[in-house]
């Protein structure tokens, strides 16, 4: 019998794929859940009862969190990466993750083939399918929810006529949780006009007034909150989630340019990837040079469009962590930021690599590194081939 190893969130899609692979094409049905910070330890465990109770020959559950951040997140970080000005990659990012650790699992169980549940109309069909394609290249890739067009009925009624009872009622938003970020759809995600409703976000606001939140950085990476140390930056993110996102920062809805040529929209909440881009890059702002700004705003820009299309796997993306890594060596301090509910303000930074510094000279006020003379010669030259310019094209006319 020929193994498939299926990518299993324990939803109607992949609980359909496990019995279809199964008693249609007689595929032995190894699941695999790709925990990315988005299930607690009851959630892992009902996930593996559902796939064991679907007849599956085994499930596995892989803990990716860590390792999410080590390969992802941390660049995303260094290169304060918002889609179009907005988004955290929450999604785009995890999938990769996701793909990565199922194709890697595809190969150690020696399977013939990899199944996931994508549709025909998003992102995460040409995400998945990329990273197997190159990862285990020989193996057949399956997904019967695109393939056979099916509507969520169709999914439903197949299921109950193999005894399959779960409760499969729509809810009327869905939720996708991952340690950066949850997205969140509905019907107002569906047209270009719409905010989400206040009962939609999976975070209640129920914080008021104000409060302080000081974020210690060490070479580009969050270690601790409010002086509170963490052994690694996942549990600090975590930490801060759940201390931020009861205010109800950080959410919104992105719009954006599917890799298959269609406009989308997203609710997302985020309160600790926003935060930590943030203040990251007004700690940036303060111990970087303007050319270091200057070229990392632009790579960084090219590296998350081209992580947000499933292109992960492309040495250029190692080029740029590397460059993204070497400009993080003086991104050390602590960032200040004021919470209030639905906004939140950054205060200023304190780090013994700040560039602003007195003894050089006080912006507006006066010069101590250097004299007025100095400024004069050098204000001269700086717009010398400009002044050049002029003058030529000037005589030029009169002639």
């Amino acid at each position: 019998m020929k193994k498939v190893v299926l990518a299993f969130s324990g939803g109607l899609d992949t609980s359909y794929c496990a019995i279809y692979l199964s008693k249609e094409l007689g595929y032995e049905v190894h699941t695999l859940t790709v925990n990315t910070g988005g299930f607690n330890n009851e959630e892992v465990k009902e996930i593996e009862k559902r796939a064991l109770s679907l007849g599956v020959a085994s499930h596995k559950t892989i803990d990716e969190t860590k390792n999410y951040y080590e390969k992802v997140i941390k660049y995303l970080v260094f290169g304060n990466v918002l889609k179009n000005g907005t988004y955290p990659l929450s999604v785009s990012a995890e999938r990769l993750s996701q793909a990565l650790a199922a194709a890697n699992y595809a190969n150690q169980l020696k399977a013939d083939a990899v199944a996931h549940g994508s549709t025909g109309a998003g992102n995460d069909q040409v995400r998945f399918d990329m990273v197997i394609q190159i990862l285990a290249p020989g193996l057949e890739i399956i997904t019967p929810i695109r393939d056979k067009k099916l509507s969520r009925e169709a999914e439903i009624d197949y299921l109950k006529s193999k005894g399959v009872a779960f409760n499969f009622e729509k809810a009327s938003y869905s939720i996708n949780k991952g340690i950066w970020g949850t997205s969140v759809g509905g019907k107002e995600t569906l047209r270009s006009l719409g905010m989400l409703p206040e009962e939609a976000w999976p975070t209640q606001v129920t914080k008021s007034g104000s409060e302080e939140v000081r974020l210690g950085f060490d070479k580009g990476e969050l270690t601790s909150v409010n002086q509170n140390k963490f052994s690694h930056p996942t549990e600090a993110i975590q930490y801060l989630q759940a201390f931020a996102g009861p205010f109800g920062i950080g959410r919104d809805i992105h719009v954006g340019d599917t890799i298959i040529g269609i406009k989308g929209r997203v609710g997302f909440e985020a309160a600790a990837p926003v935060l930590i881009i943030k203040a990251h890059h007004a700690l940036e702002k303060h111990v970087l040079t303007k050319w270091q700004m200057s070229w990392k705003d632009q790579l960084a820009q090219f590296y998350g469009n081209w992580l947000h299309e499933g292109q992960y796997l492309d040495p250029v993306m190692r080029d740029l962590e590397a460059f993204l890594s070497s400009s993080q060596q003086h991104v050390t301090g602590e960032v200040s930021i004021t919470l209030h509910p639905y906004r939140f303000q950054i205060n200023g930074i304190e780090s013994k690599y700040d560039l602003m510094s007195a003894k050089f000279g006080k912006y507006g006020e006066m010069n101590l590194g250097w004299t007025g003379e100095d400024v004069k010669g050098f204000t001269k030259i700086f717009g010398n081939q400009a002044s050049i310019y002029h003058q030529v094209s000037q005589e030029a006319e009169k002639s």
